[in-house]
């Protein structure tokens, strides 16, 4: 169903009697379609059938099989049909009440046709006005998501490059994670509908920014060519941190404060190095405390970390990677995430070497 932009605004009139629907018809006839309903029911049966959404509802309250507010009540629990403007037109004195419910405005019987015409008018411009601004705002959302999108993977190349990486660690994790995630959803895991309802896609590209706070650690800790020293390494654990304080800066600057994309890169960043036994960092979180998409990403991160070689390291064969998360199983990785590893460890060796 789609909303009437070019032809005649549709309204619905909705009353039991059938001379007031007749009235009303007459009223709107040359510049509305108007369409009729003699009661709630036969109302919802209207709307679902319609091709065209009405632009404004006219509803009487005391109707046989389904009145007024019990319409009233299903319309507004509905995502569509709540944003249709809703008169009531009727002989009760219930103003408050029938306002009280969502409706927009409240013409008593009997009624003037002036008013009634004026009041459909400046409604319906206003439901104009607000569809525009809702278009308008989507569309600015859109472009602010997609420059979003643009400077975070900017700044993840910025880290890598930084850090000697060819940038390609982050595609690596991130086609780790999205191996990982397509496993678990595809073999109906205990995860699976979690992960659904996380939007998967989203998490992995949240992913890029899993180590965004290695943006405030110094270059002689980030380059050491050698294990870090006690006092570095607590210098090291910030960076999860600072990637979720950076991130939080974020969510305050753009519109979407409450962006699903923002929440996956702050509990990855901030929570990457957390263990299932409560060992990990920052905070020491445990088990399922630790946000899911910080669980998969762990597990990508550390993948990644033992088969490629880093400035302090050589890397490991895969095997020797597939045993050494293994032996983190329940202790330092969640139990189902890293049984899903190992059985798609030919895949995630592909991807490494695919990618290197």
């Amino acid at each position: 169903m789609v909303t009437d932009t070019v032809s005649r605004p549709v309204v619905l009139a909705v009353d039991d009697i059938e001379t007031n629907l007749m009235i009303l018809e007459e009223i709107l006839k040359e510049d509305y379609k108007v369409i009729t309903a003699h009661n709630g029911v036969e109302a919802l049966e209207t709307l679902k059938k319609a091709e065209i959404l009405p632009k404004i509802i006219l509803l009487d309250i005391i109707m046989p099989e389904m009145n007024g507010y019990q319409l009233m009540d299903i319309l507004k629990a509905d995502a569509v049909y709540s944003k249709i403007p809703v008169i009531f037109i009727t002989s009760s004195n219930e103003e408050v009440v029938a306002l009280s419910t969502g409706a927009v405005d409240f013409i008593s019987k009997p009624f003037q046709p002036e008013i009634v015409h004026l009041r459909v008018a400046n409604h319906i411009k206003l439901k104009n006005y607000s569809d525009g601004l809702e278009v308008l705002v989507a569309e600015k959302t859109a472009e602010a998501t997609a420059t979003l999108d643009n400077t975070l993977q900017a700044i993840a190349n910025i880290i890598e490059y930084r850090n000697l990486e060819s940038g390609s660690h982050v595609k690596r994790t991130q086609f780790f994670c999205k191996a990982l995630t397509e496993y678990l959803i595809n073999t109906s895991s205990v995860y699976a509908e979690d992960l659904k309802n996380m939007e998967p896609s989203i998490i992995v590209k949240a992913m890029a920014l899993h180590d965004v706070g290695k943006i405030g650690i110094p270059d002689r800790i980030l380059l050491k060519p050698g294990k870090l020293d006690p006092d570095e390494f607590e210098i090291m654990r910030t960076h999860t941190t600072v990637g979720k304080n950076i991130i939080e800066e974020m969510m305050n600057a753009v519109i979407d404060k409450d962006s699903v994309y923002l929440r996956h890169c702050r509990d990855i960043s901030y929570c990457h190095h957390e263990r299932w036994d409560g060992k990990g960092y920052p905070r020491g979180l445990k088990g399922s405390e630790i946000p899911l998409a910080a669980r998969l990403a762990s597990l990508s991160d550390v993948y990644d970390a033992l088969v490629c070689a880093r400035v302090y390291k050589a890397a490991f064969p895969y095997e020797e990677a597939i045993r050494i998360i293994t032996e983190g199983k329940g202790t330092q990785f969640d139990a189902v995430l890293t049984d899903a590893v190992v059985k798609i460890q030919d895949e995630f060796r592909e991807i490494a070497i695919k990618n290197q």
